[in-house]
């Protein structure tokens, strides 16, 4: 039996103060990192850039590689990339009521669990995370 993979691509994009951007999302009311599960036709750092245009506005470029998670319980592989923004302003869309930075010390309460491991992940350590979640 062949197993199929589902493949999330996950941005963390500071600012030159160290925060964090996460989105608000309309259909569940949570704080999210930008992201989306990638499809055929595209690389996972080509698919981040672009997701994160979609959801937030920016224009950004991947500077590296932060961690890999797998959820093997759901056949779910995730990639996260520390994307750095070169272009662009924040703008509000159909996926995202609000969109903001956020210190690391307040990340809001209604942020999504894995996606603050994510972070925690980004803050303290200086190497590749890989993690089951």
């Amino acid at each position: 039996m062949k197993t199929s993979f589902t493949i999330g691509v996950f941005g963390i994009v500071c600012n030159e103060q160290h925060e964090i951007l996460l989105c608000l999302r309309h259909d569940i009311s949570k704080w999210n990192l930008p992201w989306w599960i990638l499809e055929s036709g595209e690389s996972p750092w080509e698919w981040v850039v672009r997701e994160i245009r979609e959801e937030t506005g920016l224009d950004t470029e991947v500077e590296s590689l932060l961690g890999i998670y797998s959820k093997p319980d759901q056949d779910d592989i995730v990639f996260v990339f520390r994307c750095r923004v070169i272009d662009g302003i924040i703008t509000k869309n159909e996926e995202a009521k609000d969109i903001r930075y956020f210190a690391r010390h307040m990340i809001p309460e209604n942020t999504l669990r894995n996606h603050r491991v994510r972070m925690e992940d980004f803050f303290s350590s200086d190497e590749l995370v890989m993690r089951k979640q």
